[in-house]
């Protein structure tokens, strides 16, 4: 079922939490809702829950309306499935038992078989207590809840946060196989930029209580409208440019700009990512040194100063590349920094961010 929010707002007090959002969610697609802390995301998620009702705006699911001003559909009778941040299980019911809850008794044991089979629950765990079983297993357990019912929408609340590297990517890839088979429409809220890029076929980035972007997540990280929003979605190396004529002028070279959002500015920032960084050693232009090599277990952090001889200020960069990468590189190597794929350009004066980056001798961001 599809859903959409248009021009929805939120006060708490004076506190101005959401502000106009408006964002239209496909039946059967996967949309992830990324930002910072107290960026308004979790509160967007309650509204559409049901557990709170906007100040101003209109949401939808289907051809009904949910949630206005004055008119709001009680959140046990919007047909939406909510998974909670720590699974909020029933303690003394079973697993089973807790999958059923709420379900009419008529061919309630074949639905809870269903629904395990689909969030990949083995069938032994049906009569053991949420105390009896993993955290993974838990999560999957309050999806298997959700689905149980054949809600419209699944709300899923930061489900992963609390569990180990391992187990949320295993989990998560059980959450995302499970939503595939129903086709169910679903909302996830995240901190977690790779959780987000990864979950499906949109993503939405909150900033100060507002949609700062919504797209694919291919586009939104390819080519992110603020210098904020890129380094927020992950590593970015930001640098003082000018921009020339395809091209921006930085400490790295000319690179070619694949995304211009300078605004005409000759002043300017350009965003690299790491991944588009290759180091060469034997080949002419050398145009860094590398300042450290730092081992961190799998990986290794190697800082280089780039930019022309002389430069007052040259611009750091962090990398993080595998050990076996590094060959000889040792403090004071001249290496050639090679950039693919181009920039996205940006005003010099856009964010904060920038003003760091322009006015912190060597200050992009690292990798």
């Amino acid at each position: 079922m599809n859903l959409s929010l248009l021009g929805v707002s939120k006060s708490f007090g004076a506190t101005r939490v959401l502000d106009d959002i408006s964002l239209d969610v496909a039946q059967g697609s996967r949309t992830a809702i990324v930002g910072a802390s107290g960026s308004g995301k979790s509160t967007l998620l309650r509204l559409i829950a049901g557990f709170a009702d906007p100040d101003d705006g209109r949401i939808t699911l289907g051809d009904r309306t949910i949630a206005a001003p004055g008119a709001s559909v009680a959140a046990h009778r919007r047909g939406i499935g909510y998974v909670a941040q720590d699974g909020a299980l029933f303690p003394h019911l079973t697993v089973a038992g807790n999958i059923a809850f709420g379900l009419p008794r008529a061919g309630r044991a074949d639905r809870v078989r269903e629904v395990m089979k689909l969030t990949a629950l083995d069938p032994a765990l049906a009569d053991r207590y949420p105390h009896q079983i993993s955290g993974g297993q838990q999560q999957r357990v309050a999806l298997a809840r959700a689905l149980a019912p054949r809600p419209g929408i699944i709300l899923l609340d930061e489900p992963f946060s609390a569990l180990d590297t391992g187990l949320r990517e295993h989990t998560r890839r059980a959450v995302i196989d499970a939503l595939e088979l129903t086709g169910t429409t679903a909302v996830l809220v995240t901190h977690d930029q790779d959780e987000a890029l990864s979950f499906g076929h949109g993503i939405g980035v909150m900033v100060g209580g507002r949609l700062a972007q919504a797209g694919s997540p291919s586009a939104v990280f390819d080519d992110p409208e603020t210098p904020e929003i890129a380094s927020f979605l992950g590593a970015a190396v930001l640098l003082p440019a000018r921009r020339g004529d395809g091209c921006a002028e930085c400490a790295l070279g000319k690179i070619p700009v694949r995304h211009d959002r300078s605004k005409g500015s000759k002043a300017a920032v350009a965003m690299v990512r790491p991944a588009q960084i290759d180091l060469v050693t034997d080949a002419p232009g050398l145009n860094a040194v590398v300042h450290d090599v730092r081992l961190m277990g799998s990986l290794a952090e190697v800082s280089l100063l780039a930019g022309n001889a002389g430069d007052a200020h040259p611009a750091v960069i962090t990398l993080r590349v595998p050990p076996h990468e590094l060959g000889d590189l040792r403090p004071g190597s001249r290496v050639a920094i090679r950039v693919d794929g181009g920039a996205v350009l940006y005003p010099s004066d856009e964010a904060g961010l920038v003003d760091e980056v322009r006015d912190d001798a060597p200050q992009p961001v690292v990798a």
